[in-house]
């Protein structure tokens, strides 16, 4: 027997007549060819409408044949077929359309390869959208039957859909319309249709509402019910052409798309991703020919829309000019060049996806051909790259234009954000010798809260009740850590602790902090115009800020000439004051501020920095990224004053590391030291009643690989294995618990 043909009729809307056509289509083939035809209900929006149409009554469906584990053969597919006398054997869907949700859209792929083999003529009824499991018969399919109506609104929908196809890579000689319930004298003729839709309509089946309700009513096909009736007479003449034009066997010439074979690679053969690559410079080109992308307009949704589509259009129509057949080789190849020219012209790019990815947290570009990725804390690269140097700094440039930032030879650098709050820096030539460079600090969706922090195991629960007692009790606090550490997730969640009654102004280099609370008001820096002018550094938002009636100060990051406006600010009235600086260790955080604050140029000396710090700041949390990637607060430190010289500290709590496990990951406990600050008294005068059980390690450490902490030091001594830090004379540490 030779092999069968699968013919697939879609629609491009709803209410165009289709399943009606698709179930008499069939019935036709019986009829013209004196053979055997199959027809199959694919339409999971519709499901269990052609069970009405043919009135063929189902033992078994489409659902239970695709879960069927056996072979598929002519024997074993007998218990699925429900025949018709007049020749038809029909496989419908469940009448449930949410029994149709489950379906495996690839399994389907096995039994129409087995239906050629035993049908001349399979038709499919695969609806109006282009769902897996219709995409799937598109592929097995020789011809594309597109069913439109006399109706402007279906024939635009139809174009659309052809484009989809034609985007999918199907040829165009395999799409053919029916022209279905035409009118005598209705404006919109077949002639009209085959014009706007770029083919001629292949034919025409006029309107005939009374046979087509009779056959409902009657559950029967429409043409064994009134083979004589226009629309009978219809359906036959399309079945005829198909036929007699010997379409079938002409179109099953043609290549057409299939997902076997490998998938694109841009980064593997460089012959191949060479080839890749000059098709989609090739494309951009035309593009900014043909269109001025420059009028996109961020702020409307509608706008953004509607210019994808238009962009999706040409970019379609650009690559249909090219020949294409040696890097193009499935219809996967081209959904993703299609994608990426787009997400290049209108968006980030390659980044799109990575930013759309939650599991990654920071983007980091060098030139056009290395993007990397933080994912679970270990850095990547990414096989996707940008075409040139080019659109590297257009991605740039529509990431610093919305926010009023620019970025030129002048002015190498710029900080700025993306619609989602992500930071951006970027630097570009000439001081970046390699290519234009992008770094994204990606923050998450949702906010996160302390409980977050104590199940990803940056701290235990005690430690953040101690860090919202602090907070809410007004005490100054700084951030410590390094790059990448955690230092903003931080700060934003303390910040969540500030009570809802108060006034919170923020300043920031570029606007990152996000707190829960209604009263907030956000400051952010401006770099200097064109001409060298009207520069809004930090220091001058401090200033300003301390006139605007503040309860609190939260300065993003101090590294300049601010530093000694917050620590002045922190010491006279504007206690609870947060912000984070760039150190190790809150040993060296203290050095740190002290360099900060001679950035100012008051000439104070060193003591009278370090007795300022002393004063105003009463804790330093200590944030760091470990070897393998986590994220701790590895020391929460009190401020204890300044003797001689030296700034007192006593650490509160610890992360002590013990080793690391097979997988690389760290080994190590927090633990209380068994010292308790001085400022508790002070609060528990206030009203505060603090459990003095926060301070002992009674508790076993909440840190994921964390051991059995150890037992209760008592609140004088430090826990066993935990090696006290250096302390000069006289530092709190030894000092009865509560007495300062």
């Amino acid at each position: 027997m030779a092999e069968g043909h699968i013919i697939t009729v879609i629609g491009g809307k709803g209410g165009v007549g289709k399943s009606q056509v698709a179930a008499n289509l069939a019935f036709a083939f019986t009829q013209e060819t004196r053979g055997k035809s199959l027809l199959l209900d694919f339409d999971q929006k519709a499901s269990g409408d052609q069970n009405l149409i043919t009135g063929i009554k189902t033992k078994k469906n489409l659902k239970d044949l695709l879960s069927f584990g056996g072979a598929i053969d002519p024997r074993s597919m007998q218990q699925f077929l429900n025949p018709h006398p007049a020749g038809v054997s029909y496989i419908g869907l469940p009448n449930d359309p949410t029994a149709t949700e489950g379906i495996d859209a690839e399994a389907s792929g096995k039994i129409l390869k087995a239906v050629t083999n035993m049908f001349p003529v399979t038709v499919i009824d695969a609806g109006n959208e282009l769902t897996p499991l219709a995409c799937k018969a598109l592929e097995f399919s020789t011809l594309i039957l597109v069913v439109v109506t006399p109706d402007l609104l279906a024939i635009n929908q139809t174009k659309r859909l052809v484009s989809e196809l034609t985007t999918m890579m199907f040829p165009k000689e395999m799409i053919h319309f029916v022209f279905n319930q035409a009118q005598k004298g209705h404006p919109v003729t077949p002639d009209i249709a085959g014009k706007s839709l770029g083919r001629p309509v292949l034919a025409s089946i006029l309107k005939d509402d009374q046979t087509c309700a009779l056959a409902l009513n009657q559950r029967k096909p429409a043409l064994l019910v009134a083979k004589a009736s226009n629309f009978s007479k219809g359906v036959t003449e399309v079945t005829r052409k198909i036929v007699q034009k010997s379409l079938l066997k002409q179109l099953a010439k043609l290549n057409k798309p299939s997902d076997i074979g490998s998938k694109k690679d841009s980064g593997g053969d460089a012959k191949t991703g060479n080839a890749w690559r000059d098709l989609k410079v090739r494309i951009h080109k035309g593009l900014v020919e043909e269109m001025d992308l420059s009028k996109e307009d961020d702020n409307d949704p509608k706008a953004k829309i509607i210019l994808k589509e238009k962009t999706k259009k040409l970019v379609v129509d650009l690559l249909n000019k090219e020949d294409t057949k040696s890097i193009l080789k499935s219809r996967e190849d081209m959904n993703r060049i299609v994608k990426e020219i787009i997400d290049e012209a209108l968006g980030l790019g390659p980044l799109e996806d990575l930013l759309s990815d939650k599991t990654v947290s920071e983007i980091m570009v060098v030139g056009p051909e290395k993007i990397y990725f933080e994912q679970g804390g270990k850095i990547k690269k990414s096989e996707i790259i940008f075409t040139n140097d080019r659109q590297v700094l257009n991605v740039i440039e529509r990431i610093v234009a919305p926010v009023g930032r620019r970025i030129d030879e002048k002015t190498p650098y710029v900080d700025a954000r993306l619609h989602d709050g992500s930071r951006v820096h970027a630097i570009v030539p000439p001081s970046a010798i390699d290519g234009c460079c992008i770094t994204i600090r990606k923050f998450p969706e949702e906010r996160l809260t302390y409980k977050n922090l104590v199940s990803f195991g940056s701290l235990t629960q005690n430690m953040a009740d101690f860090l919202r007692i602090a907070v809410e009790g007004h005490k100054n606090i700084i951030v410590s850590g390094g790059t990448g550490s955690g230092k903003t997730t931080l700060i934003n969640i303390l910040g969540g602790f500030i009570q809802a009654n108060e006034r919170i102004i923020t300043c920031e280099d570029s606007a990152e902090l996000n707190f829960p609370q209604d009263h907030i008001v956000r400051l952010e820096t401006r770099p200097p115009s064109l001409e060298g002018d009207g520069e809004i550094d930090i220091r001058c938002l401090v200033k300003q800020c301390l006139r605007m009636r503040p309860d609190r100060i939260v300065v993003g990051e101090c590294r300049g000439g601010e530093t000694l406006d917050m620590l002045q600010a922190m010491g006279t009235g504007h206690d609870g004051s947060l912000t984070t600086v760039h150190s190790n260790n809150p040993r060296e955080c203290i050095g740190r501020i002290e360099t900060l604050v001679q950035y100012a140029g008051a000439g104070l000396t060193p003591k009278a920095i370090r007795e300022m710090i002393a004063s105003a700041v009463h804790m330093i949390i200590q944030q760091s990224r470990l070897d393998d990637g986590s994220r701790r607060v590895t020391h929460i430190t009190e401020i204890g004053g300044i003797q001689g010289e030296v700034v007192t500290l006593q650490d509160i709590f610890l992360f002590v590391q013990k080793g690391i496990d097979k997988s690389g990951k760290i080994i190590g406990e927090f633990q209380a030291t068994g010292f308790i600050p001085k400022f508790i008294e002070t609060l528990e005068k206030k009203g505060y009643n603090i459990p003095r059980g926060l301070f002992s390690n009674a508790a076993p450490a909440a840190a994921p690989a964390a051991k059995k902490a150890a037992p209760p030091a008592g609140g004088k001594k430090l826990p066993p294995g935990a090696k006290p830090r250096p302390r000069p004379p006289g530092a709190g540490g030894k000092k009865p618990p509560g007495k300062g």
